[in-house]
């Protein structure tokens, strides 16, 4: 089973391993949601969409069906 982003619990940390889609929104990239970089779970809105995330520093919101597709491994 792989981990996501959409399976970290709040406050966990995870190095960026993999995107799995070609369909990530420019915005994430250039955000600094690539392989290599830490992102940490700070909050869930209810029913866990969207997902408040720290990525390198920059504070971002997205979609959970966005962030099952980014794999990390967990720090």
């Amino acid at each position: 089973m792989k981990t996501t982003i959409a399976t970290l619990k709040r406050g966990q940390r995870a190095l960026i391993k993999e995107i799995t889609s070609d369909i990530i929104p420019l915005k994430l990239l250039e955000m600094g949601c690539l392989p290599g970089n830490e992102v940490e779970l700070l909050q869930t809105a209810p029913f866990q969409c969207p997902m408040y995330l720290n990525i390198n520093g920059s504070h971002l919101a997205i979609r959970k069906e966005i962030a099952a597709q980014i794999e990390v491994q967990i720090i």
